[in-house]
C-alpha cells in the first residue's frame, strides 16, 4: 500500500503526459516529452506561493488539501478492495472539489469553470448503470468480491459491456482535451485551475494525478480482474491509449452539447439496465 501511495502521483502524472503525447502523435504533432506533467507539477512547487486578495483564503487552500485527501482516499478503497459505492462517493465529492476550487478565488474564469462543473454532472449518472450491472451480476459491490467472480466465470467486461462502456465515458468526462472537458475549455483559460499557482497548483496536478491512476486501475480490476504489477500497469496504458485516441479524434462539446449527448447516453444505460433486472 506504501509502494502505491508513493508510485500513484509519479505513474498517474506520467499517464498524463503520455495522453498529451499520444493525442498529438494522432493529431499529427511532435507534442510534449511524456514526462511534461512531471516537470510542471516540479515547476509549480517551486514558483511563489500566495493567495489572491479576493480569494477565501480557507477554502482556496483547503479544497486543494480536499482534493489529495479524497483521491489517496479513493487508492485506499480500491487497494483493499472495498466497496465501489464508496469509490463512486469520492468520484461524486470531486466534483464538488472541482466547484469549489473555482469558487474560492473569487476570479469570473475560475467561477465559470467550477459552474461548468455543475452543469457536467449529467457525467456522474452512468455510474448508477455500472453499479445496478455488477450488483444484478456479481451480488456485490465490493471490489474484493467483483475480482473473485471474473476468477470465477472470467471479466465482466464481455458479458456486462453495457456497464464497461458507462464506465469508460465516466472516464472520458474526466480526462484532459476530452470531448466532455467543458470544465477547463480554452474559452475560460484553465477552468477551475485559474488562480491556483505555485504549490496549491502542484497540490491540484498531483490530485489529478492520482484520480487518473484511481480510475484506470479501477477500471481494469473491475472489468477484467486480478493482474500481477506489470500487467496492471500495461492493461491500464492500453486503456489511457484508448482514451487519448477518442480525445484526439473528437472535438470538444459545448457545455450544452455534452450534457445531450451524456442524457441520451444514460436512457439507452438505464433501458438495459431494467432489461438486465428484470432477467436477474
Amino acid at each position: 500500500m506504501i509502494g502505491y501511495l508513493i508510485a500513484a502521483p509519479f505513474i498517474g502524472l506520467l499517464f498524463m503526459g503520455i495522453h498529451r503525447k499520444a493525442i498529438a502523435r494522432i493529431q499529427g504533432r511532435p507534442g510534449p516529452p511524456v514526462w511534461q506533467e512531471v516537470l510542471h507539477t516540479l515547476k509549480f512547487s517551486f514558483k511563489e506561493t500566495w493567495v489572491p486578495r479576493t480569494a477565501s483564503k480557507p477554502l482556496y487552500i483547503g479544497i486543494v488539501i480536499i482534493a489529495i485527501a479524497i483521491w489517496v482516499g479513493a487508492l485506499y478503497i480500491v487497494m483493499l478492495g472495498g466497496s465501489l459505492l464508496l469509490l463512486f462517493g469520492i468520484y461524486m465529492v470531486h466534483k464538488m472539489v472541482e466547484h469549489g476550487v473555482g469558487l474560492s478565488p473569487g476570479s469570473p474564469y475560475a467561477k465559470f469553470g467550477g459552474v461548468r462543473s455543475v452543469i457536467s454532472a449529467s457525467s456522474e449518472i452512468p455510474l448508477f448503470a455500472v453499479v445496478a450491472g455488477i450488483y444484478f451480476t456479481t451480488g456485490s459491490l465490493m471490489i474484493s468480491d467483483i475480482i473473485q467472480y471474473q476468477a470465477e466465470h472470467g471479466p465482466l467486461l464481455f458479458s456486462l459491456l453495457p456497464a464497461a462502456i458507462a464506465m469508460y465515458i465516466v472516464i472520458l468526462s474526466k480526462m484532459h482535451y476530452g470531448p466532455f472537458s467543458i470544465v477547463e475549455a480554452k474559452e475560460i483559460v484553465s477552468g477551475y485551475k485559474t488562480e491556483h499557482f505555485g504549490a496549491w497548483r502542484a497540490g491540484l496536478e498531483v490530485s489529478d494525478a492520482i484520480k487518473t491512476f484511481v480510475l484506470l486501475m479501477a477500471f481494469v480490476l473491475v472489468f477484467w480482474g486480478a493482474l500481477s504489477p506489470v500487467l496492471l500497469f500495461v492493461a491500464m496504458l492500453i486503456l489511457l491509449i484508448s482514451l487519448s485516441f477518442v480525445c484526439a479524434v473528437t472535438p470538444m462539446l459545448g457545455p450544452y452539447d455534452s450534457v445531450t449527448v451524456q442524457l441520451v447516453t444514460i436512457v439507452i444505460l438505464v433501458a438495459w439496465m431494467a432489461l438486465l433486472g428484470v432477467i436477474a
